[in-house]
């Protein structure tokens, strides 16, 4: 019996200048009726440990700023009638603790252990904790 591993993905975030830029324009498309669908040409090979509780990290600028729940891999049509794969992708996106990773094309796996953990949110205003706060509580042993 083989024990499914949740894996995630990793994706560059392209025409994003920010994740406020990545948030607006996912929230205008959610608001219109839309699905938040990544069409991507190949399907995972790894697709069950993907639905298995995985996420698509966004790359914005070369950093690693957000995750997003994975919720369905859906068989699709390109444009031009060649298939596809539709990342289909709950609509929170969930900031992380900022990771630099080298550029890459398309998308690639990233294992649970590599993930970067999700940011640190102010329970009085719902609001990330400053990058240079988390840094320096981690330095002093507090996170």
């Amino acid at each position: 019996m083989m024990v499914s591993m949740t894996v995630h993905l990793k994706k560059l975030s392209v025409g994003s200048a920010s994740l406020a830029s990545l948030q607006e324009w996912q929230a205008a498309r959610f608001a219109a009726g839309m699905e938040l669908i990544h069409l991507t040409r190949n399907t995972p090979r790894r697709w069950q440990e993907v639905l298995d509780g995985g996420s698509i990290f966004w790359v914005i600028k070369g950093v690693m700023c957000a995750r997003q729940p994975i919720t369905e891999l859906r068989a699709m049509q390109r444009a031009d009638g060649r298939p596809a794969c539709g990342i289909v992708l709950a609509p929170n996106l969930i900031a992380v603790e900022p990771l630099r990773v080298r550029i890459f094309q398309g998308w690639r796996y990233l294992e649970a252990k590599d993930a970067p953990a999700d940011s640190l949110v102010s329970a009085d205003t719902g609001e990330a904790m400053p990058a240079e706060m988390a840094a320096e509580l981690r330095e002093l042993g507090l996170l």
